[in-house]
C-alpha cells in the first residue's frame, strides 16, 4: 500500500515538513534581517515556530494526533495509543518530512540545497537541556490531552516558544527536527557530531515524562 494514501501518515509527513520549513526558513530570514543581533533573530525564529505549531496541530490533530516528533510517537506507542507499525511509519515520515522541509527552505532562499551544519551545540549542559526540553514538552502533551484537549495546540505552541528561551540548546526536543537541522548550515543548524547525544537525551526526557505522568494521572 502506498503510505501516502493513508491520511494519518500523510498528515504526519506534511506537519513535520511545515514545521522544519518554518524553523529553518524563519531562521534564515531572521538572520538576514537582524543585522547580526542574535537575540532578535532568535525571537523571530521562536515566534514563527510557535505559530506554525499552533496552526499545524489544530489542522492535523483530528487526523493523525499531530505528533510531528518521533519521541511523541514513541510515548504514544508505549501508552497504547498507536500500533507498533504506525509508530515506525510515523517516525520515518516525520524524519523524511523534516528533511524535505529543510531542503525546500534552502531552495526558496536561494541557498545550496545539500548542506551539513557546522554549528556546534555540544556538551553535557546542552544535552541535559534537551532532556529538560523534551520532558516538559511531553508533560504538556500528556497532561494537556487529559485535562484540556481543546487547548492542546495553544499549550504546545506556547511551551515551545518559551523553551527556545529557557533552555541552553534552544529546545529542539524532537529527533526529526534534530536530524533535519543537521542538514542546514544556517542559523538553525546543528553539527552532525551532536545529533546522537541530542536524540538520546530527548528520548530519556520523554521516558521520564511518561513515568511522571503515569504517577500524576493514572494514580490520582
Amino acid at each position: 500500500m502506498n503510505i501516502f494514501m493513508n491520511k494519518k501518515y500523510l498528515a504526519e509527513f506534511l506537519g513535520t515538513f511545515f514545521l522544519l520549513a518554518t524553523v529553518v526558513g524563519s531562521g534564515i530570514m531572521a538572520d538576514r534581517l537582524s543585522s547580526g543581533n542574535e537575540g532578535l533573530a532568535l525571537l523571530a525564529n521562536s515566534i514563527a515556530t510557535g505559530c506554525i505549531l499552533y496552526v499545524a496541530i489544530n489542522i492535523f490533530i483530528p487526523i493523525s494526533g499531530a505528533h510531528f516528533n518521533p519521541v511523541v510517537s514513541l510515548i504514544m506507542l508505549l501508552k497504547d495509543k498507536i500500533t507498533y507499525q504506525q509508530a515506525i511509519i510515523f517516525m520515518a515520515l516525520q524524519i523524511l518530512g523534516g528533511i524535505l522541509g529543510v531542503w525546500v527552505s534552502h531552495f526558496i532562499f536561494e541557498l545550496q540545497i545539500l548542506q551539513l551544519s557546522s554549528n556546534e551545540r555540544t556538551g553535557i549542559s546542552q544535552y541535559s537541556s534537551e532532556s529538560l526540553a523534551t520532558f516538559g514538552l511531553l508533560l504538556v502533551i500528556i497532561i494537556g490531552d487529559k485535562y484540556s484537549p481543546n487547548k492542546l495546540p495553544s499549550l504546545v505552541a506556547l511551551y515551545i516558544t518559551s523553551a527556545y528561551w529557557f533552555t541552553s540548546s534552544t529546545s529542539f526536543a524532537n529527533p526529526a527536527v534534530t536530524i533535519a537541522r543537521t542538514l542546514s548550515d544556517t542559523f538553525s543548524g546543528i553539527n552532525y557530531a551532536d545529533t546522537i547525544p541530542f536524540i538520546i537525551f530527548q528520548i530519556l526526557g520523554g521516558l521520564l515524562a511518561l513515568w511522571i505522568t503515569n504517577f500524576l494521572i493514572e494514580k490520582e
